[in-house]
């Protein structure tokens, strides 16, 4: 029998598409369910900055109630001193009582005019933004790029306290860089992907200098997580092929992916990317153009395209993979006994010679039951051993069953 694994090997190993002592199991609580176990509500932690306690401890906390190997890179994006910005923000923020919402309001001045932004948080959840930065392109994208200034140094202090919180854990350590294109850029554009589809035929060349000063922002946010020394980097593009064609992403993730998964290669660091809903042909240009290492979080249908056992048979030899139980009708709607099953199904598909981290479909959302979310956690770790000389899974009850 192998030894057991600490949840910081047995998550490297598996992101290196060995097979671990146990399949990892890492639902993706996200940051609902860590607010949720706070008892604070979103206003607390988004927009007044009451909580009391940051997010990424909440998320820790939440992985070690659960008895999970906790996914850490999406609460950690890498902590940077950069170089002064040549815009001032000011934002006030008022309670709308209607609509039971914190509205923050944000106002940018820069040396080309100023920005102004809305968001709004009702309790419980994440921020919207109804009124995004950037207005007209063509005015207003030489005033955004004085928000966006270039990391100088790594902040240190900040780093450590991540680092050494996760190594009280045996957590992997994991930091997230996310890279260009329409899944981004919407964030920033008021009208979002109809203003940037309109963009790429009208102005395409401020679309050019947009992911130019993306590559060269990134490029050196990467050096400077190579020079910290994460266990692990997370590519961050939520919907890469979902809010764009294909041949967007060829043209403006893909050459930026391909150059920053080559720098992690060589510095020997394991490298994941997640890209929710759509990600079948994005894994495909993963493994032809980029040395990404793992794609997470392989949605089945009708919010993604994925058959995991045919991504397993197609890539496993060239990545891992990590999902991909649904969100909603597993494990919101579902049964503990329906999670369960879905769990062995999802080992049964992607699990075989390791290379397979457990998880969700993206997040699940805050009403998700605890026990749902025990269910997962707790079939890992009741049929996910791994026969340490052939990779397989004896462990798994018949397919009939």
């Amino acid at each position: 029998m192998s030894a057991v694994m600490t949840p910081k090997e047995r998550v490297l190993t598996a992101m290196r598409n060995q097979a671990p002592d146990r399949v990892p199991v890492a639902p993706d609580i996200s940051t609902y369910i860590p607010l949720k176990r706070t008892g604070l509500t979103g206003h607390d932690f988004w927009t007044e900055g009451r909580g009391g306690v940051p997010l990424w401890q909440a998320y820790l906390d939440a992985a070690d109630y659960f008895g999970m190997d906790a996914w850490t890179a999406p609460e950690f994006g890498l902590p940077t001193i950069d170089e002064p910005a040549q815009a001032e923000w000011k934002t006030r923020c008022e309670v709308d009582p209607a609509r039971d919402a914190m509205v923050r309001t944000a106002t940018v001045s820069t040396p080309d005019g100023e920005l102004t932004e809305v968001s709004v948080c009702f309790r419980g959840d994440q921020p919207a933004t109804p009124e995004k930065l950037i207005k007209d392109l063509t005015k207003d994208f030489r005033k955004f790029k004085h928000t966006q200034p270039m990391p100088k140094s790594l902040d240190v202090r900040t780093l450590e306290t991540f680092r050494e919180a996760c190594r009280k854990r045996d957590y992997a350590f994991g930091v997230t860089i996310t890279y260009p294109g329409f899944h981004m850029w919407n964030c920033y554009v008021h009208g979002g992907i109809a203003a940037l589809s309109y963009a790429e035929i009208d102005t395409p060349e401020i679309l050019q200098d947009w992911f130019e000063w993306d590559l060269e922002r990134g490029t050196r946010l990467m050096e400077l997580a190579l020079q910290a020394g994460p266990d692990y980097i997370l590519f961050g593009g939520s919907g890469t092929i979902t809010l764009a064609a294909p041949r967007l992403a060829l043209k403006y993730a893909i050459p930026a992916l391909k150059r920053w998964s080559g720098m992690a290669r060589d510095a020997g660091i394991p490298t994941m990317l997640h890209s929710c809903g759509k990600s079948r042909a994005l894994a495909d240009m993963l493994a032809a153009d980029t040395d990404v290492g793992m794609l997470n979080p392989l949605e089945v249908p009708p919010m993604g395209d994925i058959d995991l056992a045919e991504v397993k048979r197609t890539h496993g030899r060239r990545m891992a993979f990590m999902g991909n139980l649904h969100t909603t009708d597993v494990m919101w709607l579902g049964t503990p006994q329906l999670v369960e099953h879905k769990a062995i199904q999802a080992m049964r598909d992607a699990g075989q010679g390791g290379g397979f981290i457990l998880s969700t479909g993206d997040q699940c959302g805050r009403e998700t039951p605890d026990e749902n979310i025990f269910a997962i956690v707790e079939a890992a770790k009741k049929y996910g051993r791994y026969d340490p000389a052939t990779g397989a899974l004896p462990d798994l009850p018949p397919d009939n069953q």
